[in-house]
């Protein structure tokens, strides 16, 4: 039985970073030469934030070795497709295929989709490419853009952990408000495309 303090924290860590202001957190806006400017830009967003939360629940509603094996992917992926943006391979739609990261995404936790492990991995890492490349296009082409590349995946590891956090701290007898939380993912996606968040 998880602790009522672990799941009123969770629901607050949640609640505190869904409320993060949007800062336009992609191409060519903000310092992209150190660790913490890597670690705070997945922060400084809202499409990012809340589809990071949003991978984290549906490992936590999956569970099992997609626990483990979503979150890894995503920033695996992101990170490749962090390494052919600073090599500046053109990849189509990035802006709208991060937006609809964050609808799709938030559907998947708000509908509970039962997937195999393995698919999960192929539409998280699709995801995670474009989320990459849009902070790969901005790192400076020094050893300075590798610690950013560090930044970024451990703060996006961090906000996968809370997703896992909540939904595990939430955990079968209130999976309802993990799969609310999905749909307020969604919502947040919805909003950003249609230019009202």
């Amino acid at each position: 039985m998880i602790p009522a303090t672990m799941k009123r924290t969770s629901l607050s860590a949640i609640l505190l970073l869904a409320a993060a202001m949007p800062a336009y957190a992609h191409v060519g806006t903000g310092a992209t030469s150190s660790f913490t400017a890597g670690f705070m830009h997945p922060l400084s967003g809202l499409d990012h934030v809340t589809a990071m939360i949003a991978v984290g629940l549906w490992a936590a509603l999956k569970g099992g070795r997609a626990v483990l094996a979503w979150p890894l992917a995503f920033v695996g992926v992101m990170l490749a497709g962090g390494g052919l943006g600073m090599l500046h391979v053109p990849v189509p739609f990035v802006e709208p295929a991060i937006l609809a990261s964050v609808v799709a995404l938030g559907l998947l936790v708000a509908l509970a989709v039962d997937l195999p492990v393995s698919a999960g991995v192929a539409i998280i890492g699709l995801f995670a490419l474009f989320h990459g490349h849009a902070h790969g296009v901005e790192v400076v082409e020094n050893a300075a853009g590798l610690g950013y590349l560090a930044g970024f995946a451990f703060a996006t590891a961090l906000l996968h952990a809370v997703g896992i956090t909540a939904g595990l701290g939430l955990g079968m007898r209130f999976r309802g408000f993990a799969r609310a939380a999905g749909a307020a993912c969604a919502a947040v996606g919805v909003g950003l495309v249609f230019g009202v968040l």
